[in-house]
């Protein structure tokens, strides 16, 4: 007897696979991607800005589209969270990587459906086979990384604003913004958001992205 199929009611759900490369728009709606299903990586240090990108860019698009943000994943875990602020280890490792895959695993499922993506995480280009390379092998060869990077002063007073474990010290907020410098050289479009408000930078967003679908950044 066959096993029964995956349904959430009555409605069959396809399976998710990893996510494809997209086409390429057609010339005449090169610069509108508004309509275009796609898994975008927002990648960051803390007070950049990409939680607030990422949730207006996917509230203005034509097509149905989530924002997978991994600190909000990472969040799930209550009674035994380990915080990485209390000291990277093995548990806050196992935590993030745990995060990240569950991150992918909705992303791809989310893509079988019609629904684009946009996922957002401080992934550092000194560790590529955790980071960048991680969520590749979890998302799919399609998934689109940009990085957004405005200037230290900026991110340090936005970082001023949060609360929580969110906000990280000053220190912490400068030695993180200089390992994300480590981007610029890698291939990866940048979006200096320093003087954009959040409208403008998802503007922005859809411009590089149109140009990453047509010429694909090599990573």
């Amino acid at each position: 007897m066959p096993p029964a199929p995956d349904t959430t009611g009555h409605v069959p759900l396809p399976p998710g696979g990893p996510v494809g490369v997209p086409s390429a728009p057609p010339a005449t709606a090169s610069s509108d991607l508004a309509g275009t299903t796609l898994a975008v990586l927002l990648i960051g240090p803390a007070g950049a800005g990409k939680t607030s990108v990422a949730k207006y860019w996917a509230d203005h698009r034509r097509v149905p589209t989530a924002h997978i943000s991994l600190d909000d994943v990472r969040e799930w875990v209550r009674s035994g969270f380990a915080d990485p602020q209390s000291g990277w280890n093995d548990h806050s490792e196992a935590q993030y990587r745990l995060a990240r895959r569950t991150c992918g695993f909705a992303a791809r499922n989310f893509l079988a459906n019609g629904i684009s993506c946009i996922l957002d995480d401080a992934v550092f280009p000194d560790r590529p086979v955790v980071g960048l390379g991680g969520w590749k092998r979890h998302v799919g060869p399609g998934l689109l990384p940009v990085v957004l990077l405005p200037g230290l002063e900026i991110v340090l007073e936005r970082n001023a604003e949060r609360s929580g474990n969110r906000r990280l010290t000053d220190e912490e907020v400068a030695r993180i913004h200089g390992r994300m410098a480590g981007w610029y050289g890698s291939g990866l479009p940048i979006i200096d958001n320093s003087q954009l408000d959040v409208p403008q930078t998802a503007r922005v967003l859809d411009d590089v992205l149109a140009r990453s679908i047509a010429s694909p950044p090599s990573w």
